[in-house]
């Protein structure tokens, strides 16, 4: 089994920056790949980053260019750079790990970044 614990979210103004980070424990032999999914109300679940062991990265449209997953292998801690943040990205942010492409089989309990305009 593995254990996703997320940090580092909260309340910005637009425009600013956050960095999430998510730390993973258990059975991580289990994980080559993580990521980060976000829920705003009313919406479906959504990609945001994900990335392989190696660094291979994917990202959403609407956050390209302005958001960057890496990834500490040693300790299984993945990260979310998001900078030039917009009321959009308001969401509950999800850490996810797996074996599968993209990640989606071990998931954090969440944390709400929100921004104001």
């Amino acid at each position: 089994q593995v254990q996703l614990v997320e940090s580092g979210g909260g309340l910005v103004q637009a425009g600013g920056s956050l960095r999430l980070s998510c730390a993973a424990s258990g059975t991580i032999s289990s994980i080559n790949n993580m990521g980060w999914y976000r829920q705003a109300p009313g919406k479906q679940r959504e990609l945001v980053a994900a990335i392989t062991n190696g660094g291979t990265t994917q990202y959403a449209e609407s956050v390209k260019g302005r958001f960057t997953c890496s990834i500490e292998n040693s300790k299984k801690t993945v990260f979310l750079q998001m900078n030039s943040l917009k009321t959009e990205d308001t969401a509950v942010y999800y850490c996810c790990a797996g074996r599968a492409w993209p990640p989606a089989r071990y998931w954090g309990q969440g944390t709400q970044v929100t921004v104001s305009s």
